[in-house]
Formats: structure tokens, sequence, C-alpha cells
């Protein structure tokens, strides 16, 4: 029987993970019990620790609801700040903390438990929240240097309504998991190309494939989750991340994409700033790229004169195109099929690998793509093993897994 504390599981980044969340005595602390239930449908075990500040905005109770564990409120003799986590989140992170933690005050629970995963080495994620005359103080801008050189991560809105707020409950759960996962070993730099290509016929007419764009960006929040760095090469969509991803080029026409994939492959810095190295280890070929389109005249062809005849001829194909460059990287292709068996899709893929000679190729029909009795997807290798995805969760999760084939 279900519970009313029980969350549906959404994905599995923060998976075997325990957090400990900070709620310190901003106005953005009522927005924890939304940040606790994230946390929790991203599979971590959570703890909470409230400042006395943070009881005027928000009741223990309310959170103690939503993170369906006691919420630690004052120093108890199990000093249970002290339990071993693998991060801590500090949402909202006023500056009086934040000013407290580089300073070494520990007058609090919550202090203690700063002080203690500083010195132990454990991940800490701070979400600054205050007034826009605070943040624009030169000392805040110290303190957040400070934080950042001492090894902590910190996520920022843009201001607004003369405040630095809080990001959405999303997009801090997605900055964690990346906070805790980007310490495992291999973590690979992907470029991934997705949505679809759009190519003017005119001034004001165009023609473009069909994609939305969303199996792209679920990989691509998947694997920034995961603690892998993601640049996208991004063509027309329809749909959106849920979440802000740092690294977004926009490349619509065939031709800008074409450009995009060949400065990236060739080094260009588009990552970022922390980044140094900016090869890609992976490239995943997502996007649908037109294959045929046609020479633009100059202008807009008048409505209702006569019948246009196009002339579409074919166009490069980026990973062709794109291979000298990407030979020492990991390559995933794309294979889309429309009214044919399952047997001809699987044919087609494996000449795909041959003939490009990616190390996969993930299979899709059009049909069962969005049909739930049918495979999300196949994933075919080079060696005719064929993988079968029944959702968007395990064709992630197995894309991510040939991230590590030639390791």
């Amino acid at each position: 029987m279900s519970s009313d504390l029980d969350i549906e599981p959404i994905g599995d980044s923060l998976s075997g993970k325990h957090v400990l969340l900070i709620v310190s005595g901003g106005i953005a602390a009522v927005e924890s019990v939304k940040l606790s239930r994230e946390i929790r449908r991203h599979g971590a075990e959570l703890s909470i620790i409230m400042t006395k500040d943070a009881h005027k905005v928000i009741t223990p109770l309310a959170l103690s609801w939503s993170s369906a564990s006691p919420i630690i409120t004052d120093w108890d003799s199990k000093m249970t700040q002290l339990s071993t986590f693998d991060a801590l989140l500090i949402a909202p992170a006023t500056r009086n903390t934040i000013s407290k933690h580089i300073h070494g005050v520990m007058d609090s629970p919550a202090m203690m438990a700063l002080s203690a995963a500083r010195g132990n080495g454990t991940p800490m994620l701070f979400v600054p929240s205050m007034h826009s005359d605070l943040f624009d103080d030169p000392v805040t801008t110290e303190l957040l240097d400070a934080l950042r050189d001492e090894g902590s991560d910190i996520v920022l809105d843009e201001l607004s309504e003369g405040r630095m707020k809080q990001p959405n409950h999303i997009q801090i759960v997605a900055h964690l998991g990346r906070c805790i996962n980007k310490h495992l070993p291999n973590r690979k730099k992907v470029a991934i190309t997705l949505g679809a290509n759009r190519a003017p016929i005119d001034s004001v007419r165009a023609i473009q494939n069909a994609s939305s764009g969303t199996t792209g960006w679920r990989i691509a929040e998947h694997l920034y989750r995961m603690g892998h760095d993601v640049l996208c090469i991004a063509g027309v969509t329809s749909s959106s991340p849920h979440f802000v991803l740092p690294s977004v080029i926009r490349a619509g026409t065939p031709s800008a994409m074409l450009t995009a994939c060949l400065d990236v492959a060739s080094g260009g810095n588009f990552w970022r700033d922390d980044i140094s190295e900016s090869k890609p280890d992976a490239w995943i070929h997502a996007a649908a790229v037109l294959d045929y389109y046609a020479e633009a005249i100059s202008g807009k062809k008048p409505s209702g004169e006569s019948d246009w005849n196009l002339e579409l001829t074919p166009g490069p194909k980026h990973i062709e195109e794109i291979a000298h460059l990407t030979e020492d990287s990991i390559r995933i292709g794309f294979k889309l099929e429309v009214d044919v068996s399952v047997e001809e899709l699987l044919s087609r893929s494996a000449a795909q690998i041959e003939r490009l000679g990616t190390d996969a190729v993930v299979a899709n029909l059009k049909d069962e793509v969005h049909d739930p009795n049918t495979p999300r997807g196949r994933i075919v290798l080079p060696d005719g093993n064929v993988m079968e995805m029944r959702d968007d969760s395990e064709l992630c999760r197995t894309i991510e897994s040939l991230l590590h084939i030639h390791d």
C-alpha cells in the first residue's frame, strides 16, 4: 500500500547516495519541500538540518514529511551531523551561512557539518539566495571565490526582481547529481547533435525534417547528471531540456550544424570555462540532418503565381564530413526508418556501421518510438549484437555504458 511519504522515482543519478540538505534562513527555504522530494525521486537517501532562522520560514514538520526522515534542528548526543554523507547541499545558502563556513565559525549543527565535510573532502553544493544589493557586494564575490577555491560547487540563477533567487528544484538536483558523480572514474567529454535541420527555399519559407530534439535532450541531461561534460549542438527543436545545460550551440541549418561540428571536432573551445581540454571523447549523432534541400532563391516567391518545382539535392553526411577529426572518439550514430521490418532496420543499421566505422547505431522504427507496447529502440553493435531498450531511461543508461567500450 502506498504512503503519503512515497515518491515516484524518475531517475537513478543519486541511487545509493546519502545526501545532507542544510536549510538556512533565507526566504527560499519555502522551496525545500519540492527540493527534498526531487532529491528522493532520483534515488537518494536524505537527511536534513535546519538552522534556527529557517524555522521562521518553514516548519520542521513540512520537511520531515517531504524527506521521510526526522529533521536535525539542534545539538544531540549522537552528533548526527557528523554522519557519513556522499554530498552536502546548502539551499538556500544565505550570505551569513557562507561567511560563517569560510571563516570556520561552528555555532550550530549545520556549521559543524559543513566544517566536517570540508575536512574530509565531501562534495558540497551551495545555492546562494539573497537580495541583489548583498549579492553585488564585493565581499560576496570574495566569499563565493573562497568556496570555489576550497573545491565546493555553486549553482546560481539569474538576478530577478532585485534578488539572486534560488534556481528551481530540477536545476538544483541536476547539479547535485553532477557534483557527486563527476568524481567517478572515466568521465567523458561528449558532443551531442540533436533536433532538426531547417533549410530556406526563399526569404520566408523553408523545408525541415521532423525531429523535436527530445531524445537528444534526455541523453544530454542523463550524461550531465552522471558527471560527464556535455556539449549540445542543437538544431531546430520543439522541445526543451528540463534544466539549463551549460554548453549549447544553436545551429539550425544543415551548413551551420556541419560548421559547428567541424569547429568542435577540431578542438574549438565551446565548453564551460573550467574545461581545459575541449576535444570530445565521444560523439552522439542524434540530430535529424536534412539529407535533401534546395538552393534558396533571392527574396520571396510571390504567392499564387504558379507551381513551384523544387529540385532537391543531397547534402553532405555530417558523420562522414567530420570522421577524419573524430577517429579517436567513440562515435554513436542514429538510424530512423519508416514502414520497414525490424530485420531490415537492423540490416541497414549494420550497413551504416560498416560504411561509417561507428561504434554503435541507435536503430528506431518511427511507429515504435512512442508505443509503450514495443521497444523504445535498439542499439546495434559492430559485432552484430543487438540490445533492446524499453524506455528513454534505459536508452540513456545503455548509451552511457558505450562511452566506456574503449577504456
